[in-house]
């Protein structure tokens, strides 16, 4: 898969004045830097450039870069749009778009990406670059709406069976409460006797039998009498 890659640092054009030899001197700098791959360190040539001119679209487009390749994306973009608030030229306008439109991507913003590429075709309708990234954000977008759209489809599978679940346990728990009610509706045998009322019937058999073996011994303990011997 083809990278996406800032537009071509932009440096400039050589001025007559020694203020314009001294911003020249400082974006340059930057963009030896920048080549350099020394990102950090070109962000502040650039910076510096930009203070000795806030109107340099230069020092805004190259500072964007500088941004891009350390990740700071947000920076990134609000560099271009100064930029492109500071220059009329249609090439430089389609640049920072389509720089901005790389940003976005990679915060995989691709509905704005897609918009910031449309708006580089509009200024360079021939930049071949952009319309190859514009084609790679729509696919991309349409790969994460399906792929959004099969996770909706999941998570409405998971509530429906879980609905369903929860059906099923409410409809065994009345089943399971219906057979025990029916239980304890069902007559007892007539000649089947509580637990308590047996117990009290073996209560009463051993009371029987310890008055039973009180008047035997009371018997045992007794004299008779013998018959006189004529």
């Amino acid at each position: 898969m083809r990278k996406f890659s800032s537009a071509i640092v932009i440096g400039l054009a050589l001025l007559g004045s020694v203020s314009a030899q001294s911003k020249r001197s400082l974006n340059n700098d930057g963009v030896d830097l920048y080549k350099e791959n020394k990102f950090a360190d070109a962000e502040v040539k650039f910076k510096k450039s930009l203070e000795k001119d806030p109107q340099l679209f230069q020092g805004h487009f190259n500072l964007g870069d500088a941004y891009y390749k350390q990740g700071r994306y947000d920076e990134a973009i609000q560099s271009y749009k100064n930029s492109m608030a500071l220059t009329d030229d249609k090439e430089k306008k389609s640049k920072a778009f389509h720089n901005i439109g790389n940003a976005l991507l990679k915060q995989q913003k691709y509905e704005d990406g897609i918009g910031a590429y449309k708006n580089a075709l509009k200024t360079n309708p021939n930049d071949l670059e952009t319309k190859y990234n514009l084609s790679y954000a729509l696919n991309m977008l349409k790969q994460n709406q399906n792929k959004q759209n099969q996770q909706n489809k999941n998570d409405k599978n998971k509530d429906q069976n879980k609905d369903q679940q929860q059906k099923q346990d409410q409809q065994d728990q009345k089943d399971q409460n219906k057979d025990q009610q029916k239980q304890q509706q069902q007559p007892q045998p007539k000649n089947q006797i509580s637990k308590e009322e047996a117990q009290r019937i073996l209560e009463a058999m051993k009371n029987n039998e310890k008055d039973m073996q009180k008047k035997l011994r009371k018997v045992k303990g007794k004299a008779y009498a013998t018959d006189k011997d004529w």
